[in-house]
């Protein structure tokens, strides 16, 4: 009988699962291809500049996982400007993000329906940008898998959790990655070492509800650090959009009134910081792992 590690490693490999949709960013890929928002990724969620704040960087690494060695880590940053505004709506104030949008042939919705079926496999790796940290006292929603309701079908945080009014930050957590089911509940948690790159794989089932958590840092092959686990409040038939990037949650401003204070899109208290995440290996595959 073939072992859960050797299983893992023959599907990170693609020997024994179909890749449903490929981020991995080719050496060849340039800035051009973000800012027209074409290709694997819809870059509409941003500030009013042009997508050069998410923008591929040099080779960080030769074989950190077994995925792939030919591909580039693309840097994801936000700063002051980072203010997205939706189309027909205002501007989002009282956040500061810059995230991916997995797409196909322009189109996330056309992917969604590949990728939120049956069971897939949601992989990425990141890395600490040592010249642009981020600040623990607020809270980053990172990786995420977003529905019409804006909840979460899973979720990768870091930072210290959102509240009104703001606790005591950083929080003892606010240094390392938490995995969160649709209902939040910490699936699973490590340290967000600098120097390291952590490897993730999300697996959903979306017609059983439930989820799976995978990791391991730099070469090592993907482990199973959670067991299948109910994610029934995420609801049969449910389907979003795959999102990675940097959404920073503000810290609720004292001067606000009550109301502002529960409106986190629009207000709240934000740095002008410049601030950074590195992705690599970034894909969808079918599952199970």
């Amino acid at each position: 009988m073939v072992s859960q590690l050797v299983r893992i490693i023959l599907s990170a490999l693609g020997a024994s699962a179909t890749i449903l949709y490929d981020g991995r960013v080719p050496l060849g890929m340039n800035s051009s291809i973000l800012d027209a928002s074409a290709g694997p990724f819809s870059t509409a969620v941003k500030g009013p500049e042009s997508a050069s704040s998410v923008s591929p960087s040099n080779l960080f690494y030769t074989s950190f996982v077994p995925y792939s060695s030919t591909e580039q880590a693309i840097s994801v940053t936000i700063d002051w400007t980072s203010i997205f505004t939706p189309g027909g709506s205002s501007p989002q104030y009282g956040f500061r993000r810059t995230e991916l949008i997995a797409q196909k042939g322009g189109s996330a919705t056309a992917l969604n329906e590949e990728i939120d079926t049956g069971v897939s496999v949601f992989h990425f790796s990141i890395k600490a940008d040592e010249t642009r940290p981020l600040n623990y006292t607020h809270e980053y929603q990172i990786v995420f898998i977003e529905p019409s309701d804006g909840s979460h079908v899973f979720g990768l945080q870091l930072g210290s959790p959102f509240t009104n009014p703001t606790g005591v930050v950083p929080t003892p957590t606010a240094a390392s990655f938490k995995v969160l089911d649709h209902d939040l509940n910490v699936l699973f948690a490590t340290y967000f070492t600098e120097g390291t790159w952590h490897n993730f794989a999300i697996q959903v089932d979306w017609e059983n509800l439930t989820l799976k958590v995978f990791y391991s840092m730099n070469n090592a092959p993907l482990e199973a650090v959670t067991d299948v686990t109910p994610n029934t409040s995420a609801g049969a038939g449910v389907v979003g959009d795959f999102h990675f990037g940097i959404l920073k949650l503000p810290l609720v401003n004292p001067l606000d009134s009550a109301t502002q204070q529960a409106d986190i899109v629009h207000y709240g208290l934000q740095e002008g910081s410049l601030e950074g995440l590195i992705y690599s290996g970034v894909f969808v595959e079918t599952g199970p792992l």
